[in-house]
């Protein structure tokens, strides 16, 4: 039985990844700030005694590597880590007022990720000496950290760390037995997206997406970009020149800012 822990499991990708893995018979640790929303998916899931909660701020480090203790403890191993919790918000460096923002952002897509795994991989380490199978720590990334998206700089720096991080750690347990997989979506349907005003070209279901990034970690494929159609346009944004990708992206819609979207869902989500 393949055990799971996934961050920011109460909404969107979180959700949709739990729902797969526990389709699939996994034994699951659910970690998100909200209670009342990760209890209900824990009952929603098959066989809801065998999954654990955990009610963590993943920014709170200590409380998250208590929660992978506990979990691996009650398991008495992991073979995959899915580093998931994110948030996105638009922001102007012209705004001083963002600035707390820009804080917020990396400390939950960047330093939270470096802190989830951080939790778990010295037991992987020693796991993987005697077990078969390769472990998976998981990054989710983003296709807005390719370019740097106007209006978005804090989201796209921050998932550029990610991939670049995830590809760092990737070279350095090579020879472990531990395979370090990037996903990078496009837009999906989730409540992070949902509140987008502008066009989101090949938008994707999130049940769909969670299909297809469960196969890519089981295959311990180093960097993906899902849905496909996205591979595509991701690379050729690599290899746009500076000139042309400024042109063409200098009128692009800008992302809500922080306080629209809590005034718009008076919950962020996590």
């Amino acid at each position: 039985m393949k055990r799971v822990f996934i961050t920011g499991a109460s909404s969107g990708l979180g959700v949709a990844l739990a729902t797969e893995y526990a389709a699939q018979g996994a034994q699951l640790g659910l970690l998100a700030r909200r209670k009342e929303e990760l209890e209900s998916l824990r009952l929603s899931l098959p066989h809801p005694d065998k999954h654990f909660i955990y009610v963590v701020d993943v920014c709170d480090h200590q409380a998250l590597n208590s929660a992978a203790q506990d979990f691996l403890h009650r398991t008495g191993g992991i073979e995959v880590v899915i580093a998931n919790a994110g948030v996105s918000y638009g922001t102007l460096t012209e705004r001083s007022e963002d600035t707390v923002v820009f804080e917020k952002i990396m400390a939950i897509n960047v330093l939270a990720v470096v802190a989830t795994f951080s939790a778990f991989i010295t037991a992987m380490q020693s796991q993987a000496k005697t077990d078969q199978r390769d472990l998976r720590l998981v990054g989710i990334a983003s296709v807005a950290g390719i370019r740097g998206l106007p209006g978005a700089e804090a989201y796209s720096a921050s998932k550029a760390a990610v991939i670049s991080y995830c590809e760092s750690l990737r070279v350095e347990l090579r020879s472990s037995g531990i395979k370090v997989v990037t996903i990078a979506p496009g837009y999906i349907d989730t409540p992070m997206t949902q509140v987008n005003t502008y066009p989101m070209p090949f938008l994707m279901p999130a049940k769909k997406f969670a299909a297809c990034a469960v196969k890519h970690i089981e295959v311990g494929c180093s960097y993906a970009v899902i849905p496909w159609q996205m591979r595509g346009v991701s690379w050729l944004l690599r290899l746009l020149p500076n000139s042309l990708y400024d042109m063409l992206f200098a009128r692009a819609p800008y992302k809500a800012a922080m306080n629209e979207i809590v005034h718009e869902t008076k919950q962020p989500k996590q």
